[in-house]
């Protein structure tokens, strides 16, 4: 059975804190999590999947209307499988790699986001939010720690506390039908969108630029065969001296998002009249084809200076915004999301220390930074500022039909790709030489493996803790490296072990038996059958990988050292700042 879950309405349901004795002072929640949009859907389930107790809270009692976001790259695809519902996101989507960029009515040239083969994941898929919000909140629905509140809506907030402090919180006043209540917790999670009521009631702002623009976007609900591919136009004849981008998505809609310029009405803009003669003018005078929702938007990239205060933690649009050029607002949002709740479950463990939450803020504002710069730069050469701007893109575009290197230069909202976090002091520098993309800093990449002779995924054996990755190849594992990994899986933090091994099908089994951690009930062999993981991960006998609980590499050796490993795992979680 269908579900239209733009239609759907969630009862308000009264609370245990509206039941309390007038002034008894309630427990504090060790998180809340304000907005229920993707980011603080993924933030509470990633959350409570670490067994943390989360209450969500939401001004309204609906999901989003429209398509909104609807590119989600394949980092995001990785996290929502983490989070148990990346399957059904695929399997809805509509999945693509293919990109091509017109100049006029004349195919300039066209590129593929993943060329290579053995990925689990497409590049993107295009996926209505309000698909991505009702398939995340059934997630968040199945687990028994998460309690969700519609209709409650942040009138207030005040920390309690020293910031850093065992006793440190946040007290939240909660507006409902039945009147206003306290609710209290350890941290609280800011998800609550780009005009943020938090961010209002703590007196703070977020600072950048908006750029002098406005696009059309349209939803198109029609049957045509174009192929499933990001078709971007420069100056068509159709829409002459503006821009216009094509997606594919589900139930046959189409987003169109047609430039408009400064100077358009984005009232008149929006009616019917003016938005069906620009279909009409794209698709033919006879294509059949009905509106399912229409907005006119204006764009800018900024972000808040700092995405911490207190024990309160800004993630998502409420921290951040970019022009959507690129798909980098709800993916960057979600990898918020995933660097956030390992660290917010390690210090309310108290296996790290709170300083750990600082590193929240400093690689996300990295992040955000990099994603404003590119989405900057996107912005700039699809609506050019001068004559002599228009000149040098035109140039460009005309030169990318036959030279490599202006397509370099040729930028029609460059897509989302996660952030390195190349300078992060949980990282620990390499000592050894190795080459290839996953240094410290960079999530993991996807590669076939086999487990218990059945094809599977690396990444599906990594994250929701840290986990040592050994690559050994057809002699197995030693009596010595035995011993260390043992020794690994019984630690102060004990990891989640994988051996990939490599070489031939029996000899790798041979090899998996060899493998006893004696402690260990989470220890997996995984079978490197076509050498894609050992080459991604540029791996020799004996290289030993250290990942972070969001699938980021935290450290890596030519050779397995549990005095250093254990060191890399201290680091990682702030241990010398713990009192």
């Amino acid at each position: 059975m269908s579900i239209n879950y733009q239609t759907l309405s969630f009862d308000y349901q009264p609370c245990r804190e509206q039941s309390a004795q007038s002034g008894a002072e309630q427990a504090a929640y060790p998180v809340i999590v304000v907005g229920a949009g993707p980011v603080g859907l993924a933030t509470a389930i990633d959350i409570a999947q670490q067994g943390v107790p989360v209450v969500l809270v939401d001004d309204d009692c609906s999901l989003s209307t429209g398509s909104r976001a609807i590119c989600f790259s394949k980092r995001s695809l990785d996290i929502f499988d983490r989070l148990g519902c990346g399957q059904r996101m695929v399997e809805k989507g509509i999945s693509w790699n293919v990109g091509k960029v017109f100049l006029k009515d004349e195919l300039v040239y066209t590129f593929n986001l993943q060329p290579e083969a053995g990925h689990n994941r497409p590049a993107f898929i295009n996926l209505q939010q309000y698909y991505v919000e009702g398939f995340l909140l059934e997630r968040a629905q199945q687990l028994p720690n998460l309690e969700i509140r519609w209709k409650s809506k942040v009138v207030g907030v005040q920390q309690n506390g020293a910031p850093g402090s065992h006793d440190a919180s946040v007290t939240l006043t909660i507006e409902t039908p039945q009147g206003r209540y306290p609710l209290r917790g350890r941290y609280v999670v800011a998800a609550d969108g780009s005009r943020s009521p938090m961010r209002n009631l703590m007196g703070l702002d977020s600072k950048g630029v908006t750029f002098k623009d406005r696009f059309l976007i349209a939803d198109v609900k029609m049957e045509a065969d174009f192929p499933t591919e990001r078709w971007f136009w420069f100056d068509p004849p159709f829409h002459p001296n503006q821009s216009v981008l094509l997606h594919r998505q589900p139930d046959n809609v189409w987003r169109i998002d047609f430039q408009l310029g400064w100077d358009a009405d984005p009232v008149l803009e929006k009616t019917p009249e003016r938005v069906i003669p620009r279909v009409r003018a794209l698709l033919g005078a006879d294509a059949r084809f009905e509106l399912e929702w229409v907005s006119v938007y204006t764009f800018s990239c900024l972000r808040m200076e700092r995405f911490r205060h207190g024990n309160v933690l800004f993630a998502g649009d409420s921290a951040h915004g970019v022009s959507p050029f690129g798909a980098r607002g709800a993916n960057s949002g979600v990898q918020d999301a995933e660097n956030l709740a390992w660290k917010l479950a390690m210090v309310l463990e108290g296996k790290a220390s709170d300083a750990l939450l600082d590193t929240y803020a400093s690689e996300r504002e990295f992040a955000a930074d990099e994603n404003i710069r590119n989405s900057t730069r996107s912005t700039d050469f699809i609506t050019p500022k001068s004559p002599v701007s228009r000149v040098f893109r035109d140039a460009v575009l005309k030169l990318s039909r036959q030279h490599p290197f202006a397509r370099q230069l040729t930028n029609s909202g460059r897509l989302s790709v996660p952030a390195v976090l190349r300078d992060s002091p949980l990282n620990t520098a390499d000592g050894d030489c190795f080459e290839g993309t996953m240094a410290p800093g960079a999530s993991c990449v996807d590669a076939p493996v086999l487990v218990a002779a059945q094809p599977a995924w690396l990444l599906q054996q990594l994250g929701q803790q840290f986990t040592g990755v050994l690559f050994c190849g057809e002699q197995g594992v030693d009596q010595a490296t035995r011993a260390a990994l043992d020794a690994l899986s019984v630690g102060p933090i004990p990891l989640k072990l994988v051996v990939v091994t490599r070489g031939e099908l029996q000899a790798a089994v041979v090899a998996s038996a060899s493998i006893s951690v004696s402690h260990s009930t989470s220890t997996k062999v995984a079978h490197d059958a076509e050498g894609h993981a050992n080459a991604r991960y540029d791996a020799k006998p004996g290289t030993f990988y250290l990942i972070r609980p969001d699938q980021h590499v935290c450290a890596r050796w030519r050779q397995l050292d549990v005095d250093a490993v254990t060191q890399a795992l201290k680091r990682a979680l702030c241990v010398e700042a713990m009192a």
